[in-house]
């Protein structure tokens, strides 16, 4: 039994096998404005809030979930927003095939599929080799954002960063348990809401750091991205990116 995938027909909706016949992905957008990606942007809560906040930014939303995308499609045209595109795919997938050095001025990633067991912890998507990688993409003084409800995955990632010379802590500390308008998803409000803690983490590329494309490693396809989806995964649960 597999899911049933449901078209999407949203002019703010982008097929990626259709992406190669464009130079960039900022030229996917009618204005020319800094580009800003959120890594699993579930039911699209979210990137339509920062989109509102921020429209002299152009936001590129994915997620591996085609419910997810179908229902940010939905929330991007309610609001009739020219500073949204949405496609359906995974991260790495898209930066390795499609992303430039210096292209994003912004990531997000919000809430991560945590992997709780532990012999499932290499499948988490932020690990130091991806933030390695994520600092050729954002271009200097680019901002790289990670919320999760899973304190442990938040330890991981403020401590390998806090060993990484390449990006700058804009906090003052490894993490904390608010950011100033930085708008709260469904997801993140159901937590809080049961009193139970979020935890961000603000992080700046280093503008003195000179990063060459030789050097960064190799982009890795996820586990999802190698298997068919999991049938016994609803689509009403939280999306999330690996």
């Amino acid at each position: 039994m597999t899911q049933r995938v449901i078209e999407i027909t949203s002019p703010v909706f982008l097929d990626p096998s259709t992406l190669p016949q464009v130079n960039a992905l900022s030229s996917l957008f009618r204005h020319k404005r800094p580009l800003a990606l959120e890594i699993g942007c579930g039911t699209g809560d979210f990137i339509v809030k920062r989109a509102r906040l921020f429209p002299h930014i152009n936001f590129i939303a994915i997620d591996i979930y085609n419910k997810g995308c179908l229902k940010t499609c939905r929330r991007v045209e309610r609001y009739n927003l020219d500073n949204v595109r949405v496609i359906r795919v995974e991260a790495r997938y898209l930066l390795s095939h499609f992303g430039p050095d210096e292209l994003l001025s912004a990531v997000y990633i919000n809430c991560p599929d945590p992997w709780p067991k532990k012999r499932h912890r290499r499948r988490r998507l932020v690990n130091r080799r991806f933030l390695t990688q994520l600092a050729h993409f954002l271009e200097p003084e680019g901002e790289l954002y990670f919320a999760t409800d899973v304190e442990d995955y938040a330890v991981e990632v403020a401590m390998t960063l806090e060993e990484m010379p390449h990006f700058v802590n804009r906090l003052r500390a490894p993490m904390a348990y608010a950011l100033e308008d930085y708008p709260t998803s469904r997801y993140m409000r159901r937590f809080k809401e049961q009193g139970l803690p979020v935890h961000y983490i603000h992080r700046q590329r280093d503008p003195e750091l000179n990063l060459l494309r030789a050097h960064m490693p190799e982009l890795e396809l996820s586990f999802s991205c190698r298997q068919e989806p999991d049938s016994n995964q609803s689509e009403e649960q939280p999306c999330r990116d690996i």
